[in-house]
């Protein structure tokens, strides 16, 4: 594959995961033009790095010299072609994604540490002014200078060491992932209408968004209150009510999010499973344009006959025993 040196804007994307397509739809929240282009590597224009910062499934984004084969030798005549407008200090970072490369990344760092020692750079490997990515993946290779990270630090909000807790409550990756396909930011409100321990509540306010929180269990909402009191300063509101009947006025936010009930009957006694998701995709509709719905199956046509266009899905494997079903809505 002959070099191709990137053009002004274009950015090379690390996504975290499995899950190419689910981090890439996820990694639209922050960029646009997402393109899958090798196992764990996206491109992308327009990368707003603060928003870069808030997303679950993209690791680092790279402002691109450029892109090439698959070889340190491909990656080091790129770099030597490619323009380089900065100086100081600098890192080289090599990285084999996923072990699909087959390339000696230690050589890779070593060869176009050179280079750039001979284009002025001093090297530093501890702090360095400017961090240059070399990322292998199948027969692809992105270089570019490290432009923005994700903030790591979800270990920090296990759902075991919440001041409220209960057994299944979502991890604070994924409820991250879905508050951000659902977008929330700042500026935005973002309702879950099953809000359970409110790990999803937490994850949204911590990018921004004011939250809601509907529980038909007060112990619930007694729970998610105290956790959301312990991560978040900004708005949230929880409350008691059925997700088929929201106590809220038509266009009241800008995202839904739930976590439907898994394998069993609703805790509301009076709805059937099916007729709990069904009313509450209904009411989902009336006050929100757009809505991520996490089951265990599809409910594309309980959607559907909601009035909601399912922009995608995604089916997203947990354990050998749950397969989360993820339903991105838009009215």
């Amino acid at each position: 594959m002959a070099a191709a040196v990137g053009g002004c804007g274009v950015y090379g994307l690390e996504l975290a995961g499995e899950d190419d397509a689910f981090a890439a739809r996820e990694a639209a929240c922050a960029a646009t033009a997402v393109e899958r282009v090798a196992p764990g590597l996206a491109t992308a224009r327009g990368v707003d790095a603060d928003r870069l910062r808030t997303l679950a499934y993209t690791h680092r984004a790279s402002r691109l010299l450029g892109r090439c084969g698959a070889s340190v030798d491909a990656a080091r005549a790129l770099v030597q072609a490619a323009t380089v407008d900065r100086s100081g200090t600098v890192a080289v970072r090599a990285r084999d994604v996923r072990g699909t490369a087959g390339v000696d990344t230690r050589r890779a760092e070593r060869v176009l540490g050179s280079v750039l020692v001979d284009r002025g750079f001093a090297v530093d490997l501890d702090d360095p002014d400017h961090e240059l990515r070399v990322l292998f993946a199948a027969d692809t290779c992105l270089v570019g200078w490290l432009a923005a990270e994700s903030v790591r630090d979800y270990g920090d909000r296990r759902p075991t060491d919440r001041p409220f807790f209960q057994p299944g409550s979502m991890a604070p990756l994924d409820a991250r992932a879905f508050v951000n396909l659902a977008g929330a930011g700042p500026g935005t409100t973002i309702l879950d209408p099953m809000c359970g321990t409110g790990g999803t509540l937490i994850e949204a306010g911590l990018v921004g968004a004011r939250v809601v929180g509907v529980d038909a269990q007060r112990k619930m909402v007694r729970g998610a209150r105290e956790n959301c009191r312990a991560y978040l300063d900004g708005d949230h509101h929880l409350l008691r009510g059925d997700a088929t009947g929201l106590p809220l006025v038509d266009d009241a936010v800008d995202g839904v999010v739930f976590d439907a009930p898994y394998g069993r009957q609703s805790k509301i006694a009076r709805h059937s499973l099916a007729d709990l998701v069904a009313g509450a995709l209904s009411e989902a509709i009336r006050v929100a344009p757009r809505a991520v719905v996490v089951a265990d199956r599809s409910w594309t046509e309980a959607a559907e006959r909601a009035g909601w266009t399912v922009a995608d899905t995604f089916e997203r494997r947990v354990h050998r025993s749950l397969t989360r079903y993820v339903h991105l809505l838009v009215r």
